[in-house]
């Protein structure tokens, strides 16, 4: 397997409370690898558990975000028998947006480039998504007569309603990132060149903020699609019981009264 600038498949580094992971296979598009699966869900992982991340980047190196799954170097198996295919989605695929979904900090997504099946995916369970003018979102299964995988007929309608979801599933069209944007899949198109800019200075903004009130936020916003009004309700009514045992909630308030900045730790 090969890999861009760094020599490795997956790159990674915390600044200014920002876990940068960065997918560096420019040259196969960044078609993610069962490595490089299994490395991402390990540091969403750890962003989760580690009080000092505040906040998550994905992007990647290259002309590319993520061409879809490269399925080299997955485990090898003996006889395939019916069960398996779901097993592997499932364990697979579906585990990989998961663990994005499930993420205990705040996920942006800056595509650089193509976005395409699984990497299609990947941008759109992110919290927040920015684009480069040149980025385009393929639901490229259709054209291999598959069925999306990967959450994505969990996620688009969720996102931009059922006709617009199966317009872009059962064609397979190329999203242009202004059309993406136009339609509520991206945040903010911006020139190619502010890109790394611009995620840098929403995830510092992100990393300076009250960590575990927008934590409980994504949840609640992530949960509301699935549950009735009253389910919605007590969850919110809770993760405010819950936002208020905390030290930044209790600076929040003391800095409004004394009428300053307030001073967020993620604590």
């Amino acid at each position: 397997m090969t890999t861009g600038a760094g020599g490795e498949p997956v790159l990674h580094r915390t600044e200014n409370g920002v876990s940068w992971i960065t997918l560096n296979r420019p040259e196969a598009m960044n078609a993610v690898t069962w490595d490089q699966r299994e490395r991402i869900i390990a540091l969403l992982a750890d962003a989760s558990a580690d009080p000092d991340v505040r906040a998550v980047v994905i992007t990647a190196t290259g002309k590319g975000f993520c061409a879809g799954a490269d399925l080299r170097g997955a485990p090898t198996a003996g006889e395939h028998v019916p069960g398996d295919v779901a097993r592997t989605i499932r364990l697979g695929a579906q585990r990989f947006i998961a663990a994005v979904l499930d993420c205990e900090k705040p996920v942006l997504a800056a595509v650089n480039g193509t976005a395409a099946g699984i990497g299609a995916h990947l941008a759109f369970a992110c919290d927040l998504v920015l684009a480069a003018e040149s980025a385009r979102f393929i639901e490229v299964f259709v054209r291999r007569g598959l069925v999306p995988d990967g959450g994505g007929a969990y996620l688009l309608p969720r996102l931009i309603g059922p006709q617009r979801a199966k317009e872009l599933m059962f064609f397979g069209d190329a999203l242009p990132a202004a059309d993406a944007e136009r339609l509520g899949l991206v945040n903010r198109v911006v020139p190619a060149e502010d890109l790394e800019k611009t995620a840098r200075e929403w995830a510092e903004r992100l990393a300076a903020g009250p960590t575990r009130a927008i934590a409980l936020t994504k949840q609640l916003v992530n949960a509301s699609l699935d549950t009735d009004r009253s389910t919605g309700f007590a969850a919110e009514a809770a993760a405010q019981e819950i936002n208020m045992t905390t030290r930044d909630a209790n600076e929040g308030v003391a800095s409004f009264v004394e009428r300053r900045t307030p001073e967020y730790r993620g604590r």
